[in-house]
């Protein structure tokens, strides 16, 4: 399956002549994308910046909270506790095409799911940055380190793609995000990010 220009924004005669303006007329059929990834990867900014430049963006974990998806609170990890079947039958998308953002969207009905990545030293200074603890920390550094949601999302979906945001900015991370939808992969595909060498330093 080849996504081409599906869920990308279309030039008008302004863009051609190099202005920033973006039209967003949206292509059938519909087209459900994953932003998905460790926390710290990034989702939360590249899907702001998608979202002003008129894309569709989903908060699954608002949207859980909203509309009583939260059957609990996970008191060692302090996140919330998601039904994520329940959501996943119930989640309603007002767009023909939508970005959907958590670190659970590829267990979402996707067609594709992009997979945030981030070298594990630099995420653990985020997330530090953030006020977590360091078993939160650590946790997260490590689903980081052996590809955890990557391993996931290949396991329950046929389009997986990897953006390693580790030196990019928001917008250059949702121009790649972009990019791999319009089939510019090269460089994405599962396994293209890889910290073995820094993992080994650990030890």
């Amino acid at each position: 399956m080849a996504f081409g220009r599906v869920g990308c924004p279309t030039a008008s005669p302004a863009d051609r002549r190099g202005a920033r303006t973006l039209t967003t007329r949206r292509i059938v059929p519909a087209v459900l994308i994953a932003v998905t990834g460790t926390p710290g990867t990034g989702k939360t900014s590249a899907c702001e910046v998608l979202a002003r430049r008129g894309y569709t963006v989903i908060d699954l974990d608002e949207v859980a909270r909203r509309d009583g998806f939260v059957t609990g609170r996970d008191a060692v990890r302090q996140t919330d506790e998601v039904d994520i079947e329940a959501l996943r039958d119930g989640l309603n998308v007002p767009a023909k095409i939508a970005f959907l953002r958590s670190h659970f969207a590829h267990r979402m009905n996707v067609n594709v799911a992009i997979v945030l990545r981030c070298r594990p030293s630099v995420l653990r200074q985020r997330l530090e940055a953030r006020g977590w603890g360091p078993e939160k920390v650590r946790e997260n550094v490590e689903a980081e380190a052996i590809d955890v949601i990557l391993q996931e999302a290949v396991t329950n979906l046929p389009f997986v793609y990897e953006v390693d945001t580790t030196d990019l900015t928001p917008e250059a991370t949702a121009d790649a995000i972009l990019a791999v939808l319009q089939g510019k992969t090269k460089g994405h595909e599962p396994g293209s990010v890889d910290w073995t060498s820094e993992v080994l330093s650990w030890y």
